[in-house]
């Protein structure tokens, strides 16, 4: 009967330590969360661009002193990147590309987008006559695009390296819980943007660049034998994040690149047959002999 008692009488010690183990493992799980905070977030890019004025701009982009033309950023959504790309949700890559592209001044960008509707259905109405006098939509106002940017997401793979991290013991929790381990991702992703000149056709500048972070995770197993709670660092972490790492990588490599730029060249012209001829042909590399 005493040991009876003795059990009994410690039960409710034993319940408390089982709940505070249990209240610990739950915190561990980001079940409490705290009020959001404006501009707290983690984003490779964000702040706001003005003119040729950025605001709160990664510092580790690249800037230009001046403009080296007009840029429109056109997103081939029937390549078959983006049918990956899209599993993951994330939406159209250009916005973020072109707050970037904004930012760093090296490129005025002009809308060729989904708002150019909106820009001609302006132009309607003024046409129209249903638009005030002195709104001036008429003709011959609209800034050609000198060059064209198109992104494209090479690959984006969570977790392409695993690991096991052991924790050991974690006091009263780790002799309740009976058990915490960690584990650790590789999450890369690889980008690539294409700069092509309007006028030409001709391709002025390619860029490819890439990123890698790691996931955290911590999980604990439950005195039932169930999985009681998990916490992960990164683990949960959107994939846009590293994505849109990457793209900053290609920018700046693009942006070093057009800086230094010195037109290719070909003897005797662009397009005019090239340097390199075939047995019957009719162009100068063709002919001689």
């Amino acid at each position: 009967m005493r040991d009876v008692q003795a059990r009994g009488h410690a039960r409710p010690g034993f319940a408390a330590g089982l709940a505070l183990a249990g209240a610990a493992v739950l915190s561990l799980s980001g079940c409490l969360a705290t009020s959001p905070t404006l501009g707290g977030g983690s984003n490779t890019v964000s702040g706001a661009a003005g003119g040729s004025t950025a605001a709160n701009a990664n510092s580790n982009l690249e800037r230009c002193d001046e403009s080296l033309g007009t840029l429109a950023v056109v997103e081939d959504q029937s390549a078959p990147w983006w049918g990956y790309y899209s599993r993951y949700k994330l939406g159209s890559t250009v916005p973020v590309l072109r707050m970037m592209i904004q930012q760093s001044n090296c490129f005025v960008v002009v809308e060729r987008g989904r708002a150019m509707n909106n820009m001609m259905q302006e132009r309607a109405l003024e046409r129209s006559g249903e638009v005030r006098q002195g709104s001036n939509f008429g003709q011959g106002q609209m800034v050609a695009a000198d060059y064209t940017m198109s992104p494209s997401v090479n690959f984006s793979q969570k977790g392409t390296e695993g690991g096991r991290l052991g924790l050991g013991g974690l006091g009263m929790l780790g002799s309740v819980v009976g058990a915490a381990a960690g584990s650790f991702k590789a999450n890369e992703a690889s980008t690539t943007l294409l700069m092509i000149d309007n006028r030409s056709g001709v391709q002025l500048a390619a860029a490819e660049g890439s990123a890698k972070n790691f996931d955290f995770g911590l999980s604990g197993w439950g005195w039932t034998g169930g999985l009681v709670g998990s916490a992960s660092g990164y683990a949960n972490t959107p994939e846009g994040k590293i994505v849109t790492a990457a793209f900053v990588d290609s920018y700046n490599q693009l942006v070093k690149a057009v800086r230094n730029y010195k037109a290719q060249t070909v003897r005797g012209g662009l397009g005019t047959g090239g340097r390199l001829g075939v047995q019957g042909g009719t162009t100068p590399a063709s002919s001689k002999k």
